[in-house]
């Protein structure tokens, strides 16, 4: 018994891969915006921290998106880190 094409939640390419083009976009964008917000922060530990997340976010688009649900999850920790220029306003006051 053949499975049904019709009912596939993701098409897959010839070479097997599963992952949509729109993922691929919303993976480069958020690696892109992570980028960006790691080389604005003033806090060293922070900014390395939301690049190596940018990296991951990009070498998952090169690498073929095998693991979807952790990249997710690692997008969602960088998105909840406190901002350092936050905590230095804090100080000030």
């Amino acid at each position: 018994m053949q499975p049904r094409d019709d009912l596939a939640i993701v098409e897959t390419s010839e070479d097997g891969a599963a992952m949509p083009w729109w993922l691929d976009v919303v993976l480069l964008l958020s690696g892109v915006v992570l980028w960006s917000e790691g080389s604005r922060h003033t806090d060293d530990v922070i900014g390395m921290l939301e690049k190596i997340f940018a990296v991951t976010c990009v070498m998952v688009v090169l690498l073929g998106g095998r693991q979807i649900p952790l990249e997710l999850a690692a997008l969602a920790v960088a998105a909840w880190l406190p901002s350092a220029n936050r905590f230095e306003e804090e100080g000030r006051g």
